[in-house]
């Protein structure tokens, strides 16, 4: 039996499939799983190629939160950009927000890697929300509350959906998506509240 031998890929090539790899592990499996083995594994390279292009799993999980972090930050920029030119409903926005903390495994990633001592785990996510905040800054998601404060609000209860949205919901008896409903009432509650329009 002969076997097919491996495509070379270059160091940037094979970066980026280790972190594809990474991320499809995490979404499958959980923080956990994403191990130089088990990504090396997916893509057929050996664990000290890994090593030799990451330096270690912390290093590679970094790639993977930063990766992530791009990729939401443009999808919800893309999205606000949508709600204001009134294309969008919203809700679209609240629902992406969520949805990558939560299925897309960035709110499992960083407070695993929090929790595993790499206190730095989270600079990726804030660098890129603070240049998405910084972007978007000209204009105002529906409320009346400056985009700062929307951000804030809507981030942390995305992420604290991710980690115990469902079991807290249903512990309160409520439905387990009350937590988005939570988070669109909160970003358009400003501008139900009857602020003054100008004249």
């Amino acid at each position: 039996m002969t076997s097919t031998p491996r495509k070379r890929l270059s160091p940037t090539e094979s970066r980026e499939a280790a972190v594809e790899a990474a991320r499809a592990l995490l979404v499958e499996s959980g923080p956990r799983a994403v191990t130089l083995k088990a990504v090396a594994g997916r893509i057929g390279r050996t664990h000290a190629n890994l090593l030799h292009h990451f330096g270690s799993a912390e290093a590679l999980h970094t790639a993977l939160i930063t990766r992530m972090a791009a990729d939401i930050v443009g999808t919800i920029g893309a999205a606000v950009l949508r709600v204001r030119a009134g294309e969008l409903d919203p809700r679209e926005v609240v629902e992406m927000t969520f949805d990558a903390f939560g299925k897309g495994g960035a709110g499992a990633l960083a407070s695993w890697m929090i929790l595993s001592g790499n206190t730095d785990a989270l600079d990726p996510i804030m660098a890129a929300i603070h240049d998405l905040v910084d972007e978007l800054a000209g204009g105002e998601l529906p409320g009346t509350r400056p985009i700062q404060e929307q951000t804030l609000t809507l981030v942390l209860m995305a992420l604290g959906d991710a980690l115990m949205g469902a079991p807290m919901a249903r512990a309160l008896g409520l439905p387990v998506g009350k937590a988005r409903e939570l988070a669109l009432d909160a970003l358009l509650a400003s501008k139900d509240a009857g602020a003054p329009t100008p004249c």
